[in-house]
């Protein structure tokens, strides 16, 4: 038994994941499809007489996904459980908490800053998940690394079609001040902690594939990279709701001028 628990929570010496793979296009297909369920029994669901009590099971749900990451650097020592290589800096795990609390209190501000971080940080994490490269389907990382990042965008696109929030262009804003923050954050950890130290992929590539790979090595052109895809990635994540608006207002009828 112990055999199969340092196998089944530890990760392998080769390559077990590969992006774009059936394997990962599944996992992908999984959560698209539990959000269109969602969509579809919106208005049941809004209904539903303990609709609260699913909001705190999909909380309890994301906390567990991002705690469980740690549990298991603990009870596997030879992943090199160490603090300082595993600080809460990223826009993935702190999404994924803004979100817990987002469905259990409906805070507009956390679902303001969620919505951007997932759709355009997080979403690189599930285009080339790097993360899990030596860790596939039979290890619990995988189901881990897929259960946190998806649960985020579940508990979005549940709080846009069950309780019809949206983000607005100071939604926009919020959210960016919010990931500049945390960049600050990063980057002085980074800079602390010495050339190790990669949080938010700022300092350099990772080792394994992924679409990190095409910003330059150059620290300067790094971040003006970094920075104009993610402003780029906000503006797409609010162009369905501009035009969304800009229909309605089109759709308004005109006022009827007097003589």
């Amino acid at each position: 038994m112990k055999e199969f628990w340092s196998y089944f929570l530890g990760q392998g010496d080769t390559v077990e994941f590969e992006n774009f793979s059936l394997t990962h296009l599944l996992m992908i297909l999984s959560g698209v499809l539990v959000i269109y369920i969602i969509y579809l029994c919106r208005n049941r669901i809004a209904q539903y007489r303990f609709e609260p009590q699913l909001r705190y099971l999909l909380a309890f749900a994301l906390i567990f996904s991002e705690m469980s990451y740690y549990w298991r650097l603990i009870a596997i020592p030879s992943l090199g459980p160490n603090p300082i290589d595993h600080l809460p800096i990223s826009v993935c795990g702190w999404a994924v908490i803004f979100c817990s609390y987002m469905v259990v209190g409906k805070s507009q501000t956390l679902f303001d800053i969620s919505y951007f971080w997932l759709l355009s940080g997080s979403l690189f994490a599930l285009l080339t998940p790097t993360v899990i490269t030596y860790t596939g389907p039979t290890r619990f990382r995988f189901y881990q690394f897929w259960l946190e990042h998806l649960l985020g965008y579940v508990a979005i696109f549940y709080m846009i079609f069950v309780h019809k929030m949206r983000p607005t262009i100071k939604s926009a804003a919020k959210s960016y001040i919010a990931l500049l923050v945390l960049a600050v954050i990063a980057y002085s950890t980074n800079q602390m902690l010495g050339p190790g130290a990669n949080y938010l992929f700022m300092a350099r590539p990772e080792a394994t594939p992924s679409v990190l790979d095409i910003l330059p090595p150059n620290f300067v052109l790094r971040i003006a990279v970094m920075v104009s895809v993610i402003t780029l990635m906000f503006g797409l994540a609010y162009l369905p709701w501009y035009l969304k608006d800009r229909k309605a207002k089109k759709s308004l009828p005109t006022p009827a001028t007097s003589k």
